[in-house]
């Protein structure tokens, strides 16, 4: 951060977390990750199982070209996962 920034509160805000999808009881973060030529399909997804938030991160070999695309596929094929595996992606 330049001393410009500090002086006249420049800061950069912290980025919120946008809002999950919902699929059952499962929350969907859609996380496309850029790379060249196009965005990859990854999401984040969690689950409250007895108090604690498990977590399992999906990346998958496909590219979209826009991360609005991408956006799309990432929570369709998260919640294909969730419906055939289900808990099980948290081992």
């Amino acid at each position: 951060m330049s001393i410009l920034s500090k002086l006249f509160g420049g800061a950069s805000k912290p980025k919120a977390e946008p809002e999950p999808e919902l699929h059952n009881t499962y929350r969907i973060y859609a996380e496309p990750q850029s790379e060249q030529g196009g965005f990859r399909v990854a999401a984040r997804i969690e689950k409250d199982v007895d108090g604690e938030v498990k977590t399992h991160l999906m990346i998958r070999a496909d590219k979209c070209q826009s991360m609005e695309e991408a956006m799309t596929t990432s929570v369709r094929k998260a919640k294909i996962l969730i419906d055939q595996q289900g808990e099980l992606i948290f081992r």
